[in-house]
């Protein structure tokens, strides 16, 4: 097992606090209350627009105290524009910051209450703390609550942006991007379509195996990817994938996931899946369900194994070629795009990897996905 590399994974962060069950997302008042305890304090909640008409969710969210309610847009993936503006329409709705921000959905929106809760108290633009502890101040006291399973955002010590001017797709990977509080309700999860519940949850599968094949091991970190991936499986192998126990199973699987790759890198299923997404606007969880059909040769148990859990749910997973038109020129963009991640690439292939990945062998890769 080689040593951690140099990047601050040696002292790793997790989430402080987190409850867990069904129907927790009723603790939101007791959690809020004792920090939002001054009249001239306030609170913000950040909501995936999905919830924007479910009256039942939104009743829950509905604190005595002093609350702005944002919609979050997640047909595309964040973008350091979009964050940037969402920065400065929370400034304008107060002269002071926000005591407390809550963000309640999927990855993108999870990502972006990260985000924006690091901006408040960082001077500059989003662009600026796209890398490796980049973040100099900590940011503002903020809650996680997923309402899809698989990404591990609740858990990670990233938030994910794509920036559209120099075609890069990286996080602000920092301690205080970590969420100082979730909850972990798995009644959120029931209503997720099932293509989506499927597509999110290999998300967990994926970065988790990609973890244990990597160069740069963490022996906690290696429990966790198991434990994530044997759940993903009992799930996707099972008959009811929406049963109660599979949606709690489900939601630690996304939890432990994540916690695994803060402590490592992912491999090279997220470097191609990120040039899907940055170049043709893919989805995250679904550009790396479509990248697998490219991965057998890098990762070929988990390729079979990925492949038979598709066929038994039934589940379509979407061709780029057929979808979408690809140029020479998308070919350049998609290779730039992917092997612009040199860190999960160096634990996958080795420091040597631009070597194996030439721009003919990933034109070559992309041309079966």
């Amino acid at each position: 097992m080689k040593n951690i590399l140099d990047t601050g994974i040696k002292n790793a962060k997790n989430v402080n606090r987190y409850i867990f069950g069904s129907g927790s997302l009723k603790e939101i008042a007791n959690l809020v209350h004792p920090i939002v305890d001054d009249p001239n304090d306030y609170c913000i909640f950040f909501v995936d627009e999905f919830f924007r008409e479910n009256e039942e969710i939104l009743q829950n969210l509905n604190l005595k105290c002093k609350h702005h309610i944002i919609f979050v847009t997640t047909t595309q993936e964040p973008t350091t524009t979009y964050v940037d503006a969402l920065n400065k329409k929370v400034k304008k709705l107060d002269t002071r910051l926000p005591k407390v921000i809550i963000g309640m959905g999927g990855g993108i929106t999870l990502d972006v209450t990260k985000a924006i809760s690091n901006l408040l108290t960082n001077p500059g633009s989003a662009a600026d703390y796209q890398g490796w502890d980049l973040v100099l101040n900590p940011s503002v006291f903020k809650i996680g609550i997923p309402t899809l399973s698989g990404t591990g955002a609740e858990a990670t010590r990233t938030c994910v942006l794509t920036n559209k001017e120099n075609g890069l797709k990286l996080g602000m990977n920092s301690d205080y991007s970590v969420f100082d509080q979730i909850i972990l309700d798995p009644e959120l999860i029931k209503t997720v379509p099932r293509d989506q519940y499927f597509y999110t949850g290999m998300d967990a599968y994926i970065h988790s195996f990609e973890a244990l094949n990597g160069s740069y091991r963490n022996p906690v970190g290696d429990a966790f990817s198991r434990i994530a991936i044997d759940y993903a499986k009992q799930v996707f192998n099972s008959e009811d994938i929406f049963s109660q126990d599979n949606r709690s199973k489900l939601m630690v699987a996304s939890y432990m996931g994540g916690s695994a790759i803060a402590t490592t890198y992912v491999g090279v299923v997220h470097p191609f899946s990120a040039g899907l997404s940055v170049v043709f606007g893919f989805h995250h969880c679904v550009s790396n369900c479509m990248t697998m059909r490219a991965m057998e040769e890098f990762y070929p148990a988990e390729y079979s194994e990925f492949w038979r859990m598709v066929k038994k749910q039934n589940i379509d997973i979407p061709k780029l070629h057929g979808n979408k038109e690809v140029t020479e020129s998308h070919y350049d963009q998609l290779f730039a795009s992917t092997i612009i991640h040199e860190k999960p690439l160096t634990n996958a292939l080795g420091s040597g990897f631009r070597e194996i990945l030439n721009p003919k062998k990933v034109r070559e890769l992309f041309m079966k996905i």
